[in-house]
């Protein structure tokens, strides 16, 4: 028994803000690290390790470091489940591209992200990639609040799930958006597999990283 990935619709259910969320086959945790810390977009980023933490103490190094937490980006990694994981804590919002080059050389990435506490109506999102291309996205909601609220990428991949979510009575417009995002995640689970150990996430220390401007040094 696994814990899946659908308890992520619940309120906070990582940390207050949302959730980002990586999970990656072929890949090691420094590598995923080091993937993510290069898809940023704003600026170019360096992994620094700073030990093993649980989600509260690396939000507390976040705050010595940057003053406030919010100004800076940390992950924390495992691996559970012959899943690779990273989560992100701090100001994630925004600050990565969607870049499929994090897949290359033959992984497959499963990206999970929802801004929770944005004042617009920012939906949950979900993109696969496989070998340096995207081969399935969409917004957890399916609507068209933000964007295409279709599921697109690759037929043999995006037909599959369209098909799965159909047989859920999705997409409904009637039905509360949580639910909605309850179902869509149970969806991919059970589709792809997907698993996040709730209770190392929530509970127990990981390894893990801030990522942190190139040229900043940290005070460490």
């Amino acid at each position: 028994m696994t814990d899946g990935i659908a308890w992520l619709a619940e309120p906070q259910s990582v940390a207050f803000g949302g959730y980002s969320v990586a999970l990656a086959r072929g890949l090691g945790i420094g590598v995923l690290a080091a993937r993510i810390a290069a898809s940023a977009q704003w600026s170019e980023r360096t992994v620094a390790v700073v030990g093993e933490l649980t989600g509260d103490g690396l939000v507390e190094v976040l705050d010595l470091e940057y003053g406030d937490a919010w100004d800076g980006i940390g992950l924390r990694l495992g691996v559970s489940g012959g899943w690779t994981f990273a989560v992100a804590y701090g100001g994630w919002f925004g600050e990565f591209r969607d870049d499929p080059a994090i897949s290359e050389g033959g992984a497959e990435v499963f990206l999970l992200e929802y801004e929770e506490e944005n004042g617009k109506p920012v939906p949950p999102i979900f993109r696969y990639h496989r070998d340096g291309r995207t081969v399935c996205s969409f917004n957890l909601h399916l609507d068209d609040s933000w964007g295409n609220g279709q599921v697109v990428g690759d037929p043999e991949v995006a037909d599959v799930v369209k098909q799965l979510l159909s047989m859920e009575g999705l997409p409904d417009e009637e039905r509360a958006h949580r639910e909605v995002h309850r179902s869509t995640l149970g969806v991919l689970e059970r589709q792809f597999g997907l698993t996040l150990p709730r209770g190392l996430v929530l509970e127990a220390p990981l390894p893990a990283v801030l990522l942190a401007d190139q040229g900043v040094t940290l005070m460490g």
